[in-house]
């Protein structure tokens, strides 16, 4: 498997035929025996396009059947290139009927308006992270899911790897005694590769929503940390870039999180990082645990064996990527860990508030949406 840490996304992308895209088709001669569903592309700027559609590709039990984007020759593209229809409009995408849920790599721009649009029509729902450029528009898409009924979810993907399972059913169990602080880290070296250079220059470029890299990964060590230590209650921030290699658009920051629990926490995020050693610690009055190089170490004298002196190898399995939920959820799988629409919007009140708490140099208040 690759290590979803480390790897850079250019490198992820290259592998991912040859190892992860194994890993997440092994149940495709299962999955064949079950009825095919029908998916759309609404957009398909993302970076992780042509991994996601050569996943879905690969699968049996899916059909895309219609790409749209606002650039029709990129809808003609991808559509192409899975067999499908560009679509000249939204609303061709949403009045076919037998299209039973959509998967939005859309510019961050144009989620409210796809996601708002697709779960009035009721279509099933995978965005693709972050939810949305701001908490209003966020606040709106969880409504628009909520009133639909819709199933959701999104690509926080940290909640599928069995390290950070394990850590969150041992915090639950209060084997690490009160939480005192937690850190999480998630970073690569896209802007050192020149990854946004060509096809995915809109990532970098604020007019389109893009909010940077502290905000691209960031998202996903936020989601993990609220996850397991619940509501941010204020945040504080350092968000700034290092290369100005594409202008005004921040490459790296770190920020300082107090949790209505009490507990403290810390997450670090970026695009100009070759290697990341420490992405996860979490630390309380009886215990710890630490990611370090890939290694789980447990510290703790309620789990017998955990001295923290060796890597921890009794891990838990993980479930399937989200996006892999989302097929099995619309084929009518139940009880599948599903990303809840109000924690994606929660993350992205949290993450607004840092960007802020960036500008202001200070610490801010996390408020509800106007």
């Amino acid at each position: 498997m690759i290590d979803r840490h480390s790897t850079t996304r250019r490198g992820f992308a290259k592998t991912v035929a040859a190892t992860t895209l194994g890993a997440w088709t092994a149940a495709t001669s299962a999955a064949a025996e079950k009825p095919r569903i029908t998916l759309a592309l609404l957009g398909a700027a993302h970076i992780h396009t042509p991994m996601f559609l050569q996943v879905l590709r690969s699968r049996d039990d899916v059909n895309i059947v219609r790409v749209w984007d606002h650039d029709a020759a990129r809808a003609e593209r991808w559509a192409k290139q899975c067999d499908a229809r560009p679509a000249k409009s939204v609303q061709e995408v949403l009045d076919d009927q037998d299209v039973a849920g959509v998967v939005v790599l859309s510019e961050t721009l144009l989620h409210a308006e796809l996601a708002i649009a697709a779960a009035k029509a009721k279509k099933h729902l995978f965005v693709e992270k972050p939810l949305a450029v701001g908490a209003a528009d966020a606040a709106q898409i969880a409504e628009a899911v909520e009133q639909s009924g819709v199933l959701f979810t999104i690509g926080y993907y940290l909640r599928t790897i069995p390290k950070y399972i394990f850590i969150k059913e041992n915090l639950e169990k209060g084997h690490f005694g009160k939480i005192v602080r937690a850190h999480c880290a998630v970073s690569n070296d896209c802007v050192l590769q020149g990854a946004f250079d060509t096809d995915f220059q809109w990532t970098t470029d604020r007019k389109w929503g893009a909010l940077g890299g502290f905000a691209d990964l960031g998202t996903h060590a936020l989601d993990a940390l609220m996850w397991m230590l619940g509501d941010v209650e204020s945040v504080a921030a350092e968000i700034r870039t290092v290369t100005n290699r594409y202008p005004n658009c921040d490459e790296t920051g770190q920020a300082m999180l107090r949790f209505a629990s009490g507990a403290a926490g810390t997450i670090a995020a970026g695009w100009v990082e070759p290697d990341n050693p420490v992405t996860f610690s979490i630390v309380g009055t009886e215990g710890h645990a630490v990611i370090f190089n890939d290694r789980l170490y447990l510290r703790t004298k309620k789990v017998p064996g955990a001295d923290g002196a060796r890597p921890w190898g009794k891990l838990p399995p993980g479930p399937d990527h989200p996006l892999l939920q989302f097929v099995r959820a619309v084929s009518g799988e139940k009880d599948l860990p599903l990303v809840p629409v109000r924690e994606a919007a929660a993350r992205v009140k949290v993450m607004e508030a840092m960007y802020r708490a960036a500008r202001e140099r200070k610490w801010i208040a996390v408020k509800e949406p106007p």
